[in-house]
């Protein structure tokens, strides 16, 4: 496995390419339609919201995944197109199909994402107008141009590349609100020239996404549209399994960080490790526990050293049999390699402590005292700016 990030780099893999263009969701103007494509026939895998609202994007994307043949998704920013009735479903609908249209492929093979406002219906008109004049010559756009095209109040485009034996692996994702994954993620979406076979696809995808995606969260809140891919056309040949399975789950980490660092009104990535957990289950809500408490988010974003609102996150999880095992004798938490919990800090630790809580990166780490288990969620702060952008955002 090999880290790549050179703008060299950011291609995307044999066989692939894309396309974006205005299409008069994003006001003033900028691309808001994006298709990535596979110029021949891709194994797949796919993972959405559980959310009770799912949008219709992801209602169809769903029953096309099932196939494991998907070779294309388009995305349409600034609208969800969620809560929209029968109207919201005919519309992705048509988008599918004009989409499959243009590439010449069955429309069970494309994917949808919508992301933006909900209860909007889709301006069809100018979409409509915009991929009636769409022709596959138009298909040259990057990764990084795809990645913008896909942003809603995201501030910087977010990708990532790995190398595997011969094959690359190129991602895209945006999110930085309404963000705890559940089963899924935001919109992400990764593309290989690797031979997979669809069962080996979802297995490294479902692996991955539980490490990475699912152990994100800006705001405690699951979106309605949450989805996330892995195409696999096979151009560059077989690869080791484990070798693939590591390096997905590597770049997965790599677009995961990038959207914790750029949450929405962000200063500071959080993370937080429980360790000495009864299994992985109880470490990652344990660690969620912490990340999501307001309490804490605004400690690590004032640089307050304020270790009582951590065991309070950890001492409120009392929903669980399971957790009443959890015994403040035997838990200890740190601010990156202090130890605050339970000894008592003299001033030169305080010191220390600022200083820790003042870096653009604030690990906490609570050993729980019930086994062996661990895991690591990730986040950010909780700013003025987080409010003032959602207090803005329009309906």
């Amino acid at each position: 496995m090999k880290h790549t990030h050179a703008a060299a780099d950011l291609a995307w893999p044999t066989g692939f390419r894309a396309y974006t263009g205005h299409g008069g969701l994003r006001e003033p103007g900028g691309d808001d339609i994006s298709v990535i494509a596979s110029d021949r026939p891709a194994v797949s895998a796919a993972m959405f919201t559980r959310s009770l609202f799912a949008g219709p994007a992801v209602v169809l994307s769903r029953a096309h995944a099932a196939g494991r043949s998907l070779r294309a998704v388009v995305t349409l920013a600034q609208n969800a197109n969620v809560a929209t009735g029968r109207t919201g479903e005919e519309n992705a609908a048509e988008v599918v199909a004009k989409v499959a249209a243009v590439l010449g492929v069955p429309r069970e093979e494309v994917m949808i994402g919508s992301t933006g406002v909900i209860g909007r219906p889709l301006p069809m008109d100018t979409v409509r107008a915009h991929l009636d004049g769409v022709t596959a010559a138009a298909f040259t756009a990057g990764p990084l141009d795809a990645a913008r095209a896909m942003m809603t109040t995201d501030t910087r485009p977010k990708t990532a590349v790995r190398k595997v034996g011969p094959a690359r692996i190129v991602g895209v994702a945006k999110g930085v609100g309404m963000l705890e994954p559940n089963m899924a993620t935001m919109l992400a979406y990764v593309v290989t020239d690797a031979a997979l076979a669809p069962s080996d696809a979802d297995a490294a995808l479902r692996s991955a996404v539980d490490r990475t995606f699912n152990c994100l969260s800006v705001d405690t809140d699951t979106s309605t549209s949450d989805s996330v891919a892995l195409l696999a056309n096979g151009a560059a040949g077989p690869v080791d399994r484990a070798e693939f399975a590591a390096a997905l789950a590597d770049l997965c980490l790599d677009l995961t960080l990038q959207l914790a660092r750029d949450g929405e009104g962000a200063t500071k990535l959080l993370r937080v490790t429980a360790s000495g957990a009864r299994d992985h289950g109880q470490a990652k809500r344990i660690a969620k526990s912490v990340l999501n408490s307001p309490l804490v988010k605004t400690a690590v974003h004032g640089a307050d050293p304020n270790w009582g609102r951590v065991v309070m996150a950890i001492g409120k999880n009392t929903e669980r049999p399971e957790d009443l095992e959890i015994r403040p004798e035997d838990v200890t938490v740190r601010f990156g390699d202090i130890e605050v919990y339970p000894r008592e800090a003299d001033h030169d630790v305080l010191d220390r402590l600022t200083a820790t809580m003042r870096r653009p990166e604030v690990h906490i780490g609570v050993t729980l005292g019930t086994g062996g288990a661990s895991a690591t969620v990730y986040g950010c702060d909780l700013s003025a700016g987080y409010v003032k952008v959602n207090a803005e955002y329009t309906t």
